[in-house]
């Protein structure tokens, strides 16, 4: 298996960077190939403009058309082109990442942001009257699978169905399913470790241990079974799912998971 491991936090010393670290170790150890895009270490740049896409940026910006015809041509800019590669050469893909204000850090958004280029992650496929794109399920990452690896600072009751926070899977969404789904990869449930400021060194063995076994069966877990936009859930062009696929009382950002 070749793993790529995308990793946002700004501490190597952080419970994250060792979290980080232990995945390189416990896969290499297993005989899998992996490389890690450290972010912070790498000074990632965290916004997009038109350095991005050389002699294919428009005079008055365009970021999805200027970004695709970057991408057709060969033109996006080097780092960029790099993290396409890796995430074509991956089979899996590891986030690892704390959770702040209730989403990813900027440089990690900003990784999608540059990384996910028109032509690349989304704006491929067929757009018909049967179809709409290949995206939600299909697209050129499909075929790869993702764990999100997440820390937070609360207790896990804060992140529970009745939590103040909000159900850790609905905070979530829109990166499981927004972001990574969208063009084509499977994403697996995540590896959540809550009210990691206060961690005790057992407490972190126990993490360790779980973490470790996590990670030794990546390929065998079953994905999230989020719902594949063009096999028949959804009316198109609308994209609203179809009456009565759902479960007696389901709403909201689960109507998008089969079962």
């Amino acid at each position: 298996m070749k793993t790529l491991i995308v990793h946002a936090h700004p501490e190597p010393k952080s419970l994250n960077g060792s979290l980080k670290d232990l995945a390189v170790s416990t896969l290499e150890g297993a005989g899998h190939e992996v490389r890690v895009s450290d972010l912070y270490a790498m000074n990632w740049k965290a916004v997009v403009d038109a350095e991005d896409f050389g002699p294919a940026a428009s005079s008055r910006l365009n970021v999805a058309r200027d970004s695709g015809r970057a991408f057709d041509t060969g033109t996006l800019t080097p780092d960029v082109r790099a993290e396409q590669e890796k995430l074509l050469w991956a089979d899996t893909v590891i986030f690892q990442f704390p959770l702040w204000w209730y989403s990813m850090p900027a440089i990690l958004k900003g990784w999608v942001d540059r990384v996910f280029t028109f032509h690349f992650a989304y704006g491929v496929g067929e757009h018909s009257d049967t179809k709409y794109g290949e995206r939600y399920g299909e697209g050129t990452l499909a075929g790869r699978r993702a764990l999100v690896s997440v820390t937070t600072g609360g207790p896990a009751s804060h992140y529970a169905a009745r939590g103040i926070s909000g159900p850790i899977d609905d905070l979530l969404f829109p990166f499981q399913h927004g972001v990574l789904y969208y063009p084509g990869i499977e994403v697996l449930p995540p590896f959540v470790l809550h009210r990691t400021d206060r961690m005790t060194e057992e407490e972190y063995a126990a993490a360790a241990e779980a973490w470790k076994q996590r990670l030794l069966t990546l390929e065998t877990t079953e994905p999230i079974a989020f719902r594949r936009q063009n096999f028949g859930d959804y009316e198109i062009p609308s994209l609203h799912l179809k009456e009565g696929l759902e479960p007696s009382g389901r709403t909201g950002f689960g109507l998008h998971v089969r079962g």
